[in-house]
């Protein structure tokens, strides 16, 4: 069975859009490794959270900020495919193992 990503975010900040594009981003970039991107409107206002298979990835309030793009789909990949490769989205030392 393949890896689910949830993204919850708060309805009343008004963040599906910034939940739906990133959910986007990941079905694009991982669409052979993920089994499902799952949004969930939390009760809690405030939070933005990405988690696979319930490992927490990222926390807007533990962070202070929203993740750029591109650190988030790191954070996905070294949970569903460490071996993998970002290209233009890795980091530097990574790139230079492709």
């Amino acid at each position: 069975m393949k890896p689910s990503v949830e993204i919850e975010y708060c309805p009343g900040c008004r963040w599906l859009l910034r939940a739906s594009w990133t959910a986007q981003e990941l079905l694009t970039t991982f669409e052979a490794e993920l089994g499902a991107v799952t949004l969930r409107p939390s009760e809690i206002g405030g939070t933005f959270r990405v988690t696979v298979d319930g490992v927490q990835v990222w926390d807007r309030k533990t962070a202070g900020r929203f993740p750029e793009m591109k650190e988030l789909k790191q954070a996905v990949r070294d949970q569903i495919a460490p071996e993998r490769n970002l290209g233009h989205s890795d980091t530097e030392e990574r790139q230079g193992e492709a």
